[in-house]
């Protein structure tokens, strides 16, 4: 089936030896007997590519000081110690350090983070974005009516969840924050600057929060990506620009991405933790964390970043944080009993390899207690690129689609989503990661109306609150004739939409 791309785009050059050394913890020749419990030899080698690495402790303040002494003993640098999850995060050249350090005595696991070097100092909507032409934007004005923001015309997706609807009852609360874990956020757009939380806002990218003024927006040629997602949440209703799901709560930018747009498991775990201890109530994630498409338990590194990063998704929601994540955009079926992953490692050179995907996670999308979300195109049909999957998918948004396969109704002209972007801008784009935002910003607008509500409750309310959808088969989204996805389940609970689609008016009501 043709659809309208792959949610991530680049490889970085390491030969392939140097990648398995890297990234499986394979030894090179003549450290293979290298036996190590609670010691670790007396020399080390540095002469290998400089890595990043997670190290997670098993409980106890104990292991924490045992652990951190070996991983210098191991020749390594200690960049950032999460001692609140167990989680410490390591640079190191020694080709032998994650084999090494996993031998060590109160280590549960510990993994490469990365299989490419450390470079000095990516975008999971679908190859397919434009901005909003000036033409559109004077049509668009010329539409609205009292109440409604200039551009808010174009945005069919409002009205998808019931959203022009719930801002009669209620924009949402000041109280509430939406952090944006993505690639950073522009505080100075118009349609941000009055909701942005500050003091919620971080850089995190290296694995370390940096709080430094401005830390949180994207650099020049990085990716908007982040700053689209947070005008879905929660652009202002303030007479100019477009209108956020939640207009009325505020967003905050947490930063987790590479300058080259890599998610490395380092800055995700960084994200969750700042969230969970500066009062964000939902955070948003619309990527996967690099460089495995699925992190595969049986592999010792790749185990290492899937326990990190769940601590630290757990963390967040015991501190009162519902954390809602996009669904992907390889147009899979994620209940099937094998899938080909031919993108990973995405940082130097990929290799196909069959994987189970209820096995192998994609991270943290699928982590027990993270809301799952397909996407919807204009004419409420699952979108052409999106995942699914019976028991996967636990709700479904508008995410946009091609307009030739999903067009909306005038006055809209884009089967895309309109948001906003860096420099004061507007553009649309496609993707679960456009879906997931309508999601966290009604998941915003229950929190809102129950303030008190624990992020149990908030999603059995997003749950029970949410449209039924019944499955759409024959699935023919090109109309050539062939069915290109079979939706299983039933009318409340199904591979396509989870529990149906998302309704921002009932999350309004008390």
């Amino acid at each position: 089936m043709a659809h309208l791309g792959s949610r991530r785009r680049r490889a970085l050059a390491l030969p392939a030896g140097l990648a398995l050394t890297a990234s499986l913890g394979f030894l090179p020749t003549g450290t293979a007997s290298a036996a190590v419990t609670s010691d670790v030899p007396a020399a080390v080698s540095t002469d290998g590519p400089k890595l990043s690495y997670v190290v997670n402790v098993k409980g106890g303040h104990g292991n924490a000081k045992a652990v951190k002494k070996a991983i210098a003993e191991a020749g390594g640098t200690i960049v950032y110690a999460y001692d609140q999850i167990g989680v410490i995060v390591v640079h190191s050249q020694n080709p032998a350090f994650g084999q090494t350090i996993r031998q060590v005595r109160g280590v549960e696991s510990a993994g490469a983070t990365r299989t490419a070097p450390i470079s000095t100092a990516g975008d999971m909507a679908i190859d397919s974005e434009r901005p909003l032409s000036a033409e559109e934007a004077k049509a668009a004005a010329a539409d609205a009516v009292a109440g409604q923001d200039p551009l808010e015309p174009l945005q069919w997706d409002l009205p998808a969840i019931k959203a022009d609807k719930a801002h009669e009852k209620s924009l949402g609360s000041k109280r509430v924050t939406v952090g944006v874990i993505d690639t950073g956020v522009d505080d100075t757009h118009p349609d941000l600057a009055p909701n942005f939380d500050r003091a919620a806002s971080v850089s995190c990218v290296g694995g370390a929060p940096n709080t430094a003024d401005g830390a949180w927006r994207p650099g020049p040629g990085e990716s908007d990506h982040g700053t689209h997602v947070a005008g879905t949440v929660a652009a202002a209703k303030n007479g100019t620009g477009i209108t956020g799901v939640a207009p009325g709560v505020k967003v905050s930018g947490i930063k987790v991405s590479q300058p080259d747009g890599f998610f490395y498991t380092e800055a995700v775990v960084c994200g969750f933790v700042w969230a969970a201890e500066h009062g964000v109530d939902v955070t948003n994630n619309s990527y996967y964390t690099d460089p495995w498409l699925y992190n595969c338990k049986k592999d010792p590194d790749q185990k290492a970043l899937v326990e990190a990063v769940a601590r630290a998704t757990r963390y967040a929601e015991g501190k009162g944080t519902v954390n809602v994540a996009a669904a992907g955009n390889t147009a899979r079926d994620l209940a099937a009993d094998e899938i080909t992953d031919t993108s990973s490692p995405n940082d130097t050179t990929p290799v196909e390899r069959k994987i189970n995907p209820r096995e192998c996670l994609d991270i943290p999308g699928f982590l027990p207690g993270v809301v799952t979300v397909s996407s919807l195109g204009a004419k409420d049909l699952k979108a052409s690129y999106s995942n699914y999957g019976l028991g996967v998918v636990d709700i479904s948004a508008p995410g946009g689609d091609a307009t030739r396969y999903q067009a909306p109704d005038a006055p809209a002209v884009d089967g895309r989503i309109l948001s906003t972007l860096p420099g004061g801008g507007f553009g649309y784009k496609a993707g679960t990661s456009m879906a997931s935002p309508h999601v966290a910003g009604v998941v915003a607008l229950i929190k809102s109306t129950h303030p008190y509500a624990p992020p149990a409750l908030v999603k059995g309310l997003l749950y029970a609150q949410a449209d039924d959808r019944p499955c759409t088969n024959p699935y023919d989204i090109n109309g050539d004739g062939t069915v290109d996805a079979v939706c299983e389940g039933g009318e409340r609970d199904n591979g396509f939409y989870g529990t149906g689609v998302a309704d921002a008016l009932d999350a309004v009501r008390r």
